[in-house]
């Protein structure tokens, strides 16, 4: 996240039709409230295709996180409890604007969401890539941290405060520091910030190899592969294929990294369970394989990983 031009998602993100909104007030904490349901002390807001000017306003102040979601969203849910927490803690250092797509498509389509959740920020007007999908809170952290370095290099140093942040002390210099990211995370995150998903794959597949407890690197793997896989998909074109063909393991598999992408997990875990009932017992391999796969992508404690491991049992047993 080192490059903060308007390149860095050049093809990707086109905001050029919101500049022409209105612009913010003078008070940096009233142009994240006005237009939008706000958390105390502005941190935290909700915004419109016709308030995102002021948003874009308030990023020459202080960086603006932005949070595209949706009320179907899987992922959405995992994802923006963590931004919140995290953004609140910080205090008014940063802004965490709030998009629901479907009820702003001019924004969805400014950023070109293909898959939600999609966190983008904004320095100084501009677009800086974050992530997709769902991410861990340590995760979450450490690009936060990272966003605030490159805010700072950029000279947007304020708060929904309306204060300037002060100028680090030699002695807030010999402050412990968090640690960086590991090599191999920090190459992966390069790489899908670049759309190199085959690189970022190899980085946490060393990662694992290394490490085979490191579970940041675990659920990295399954996001980025993931993001591979339906990267080029057209979902009409897909669902035509697996209805076309329900026996083939490759359509399903397709429709169902779609439905995961989208937030239609349970649609996504029916399919493929009731392909694993219908395929002989020496093909169902690779079926059980991707499903354990989406389990350990949307985690553990939600339930309907729950109830589709139960079926799965159900269907082995």
């Amino acid at each position: 996240m080192s490059d903060i031009s308007a390149a860095a998602l050049r093809g990707a993100v086109d905001l050029s039709t919101l500049r022409n909104r209105p612009t913010a007030p003078t008070n940096p904490a009233q142009a994240a409230a006005d237009g939008a349901d706000a958390a105390p002390g502005g941190f935290i807001v909700d915004v419109t295709d016709a308030t995102f000017g002021q948003i874009l306003e308030l990023s020459r102040t202080v960086p603006v996180v932005v949070d595209l979601w949706a009320e179907w969203c899987g992922p959405c849910k995992q994802l923006s409890p963590i931004l919140e927490k995290v953004v609140t803690e910080l205090g008014g250092r940063v802004v965490l604007a709030k998009v629901d797509v479907d009820a702003n498509p001019q924004l969805k389509q400014s950023f070109r969401a293909q898959s939600i959740p999609m966190v983008v920020a904004l320095i100084g007007g501009q677009p800086v890539p974050m992530f997709t999908g769902a991410v861990p809170e340590e995760q979450v952290r450490q690009v936060f941290d990272q966003l605030l370095q490159v805010a700072a290099q950029n000279g947007v140093t304020g708060s929904v405060g309306g204060e300037q942040q002060p100028e680090t002390s030699a002695e807030d210099a010999e402050e412990p520091q968090e640690a960086p990211l590991p090599p191999l995370h920090a190459e992966a995150f390069a790489a899908i910030e670049n759309g190199d998903y085959a690189t970022a794959i190899a980085a946490y597949e060393k990662a694992l190899a290394e490490n085979p407890r490191d579970e940041d690197a675990r659920a990295g793997l399954g996001q980025v592969r993931l993001l591979n896989r339906v990267s080029g998909l057209d979902l009409q074109e897909a669902r035509a294929a697996a209805a076309a063909a329900p026996g083939d393991v490759q359509a399903q598999f397709a429709v169902a990294d779609l439905d995961i992408s989208g937030g239609h997990v349970e649609d996504a875990f029916g399919r493929l369970l009731d392909l694993f009932a219908v395929l002989p017992s020496d093909e169902r391999a690779p079926v059980r394989e991707r499903l354990v796969e989406l389990f350990g992508l949307i985690g553990a404690g939600d339930p309907r990983v729950g109830a589709a491991r139960n079926r799965l049992s159900s269907l082995l047993f």
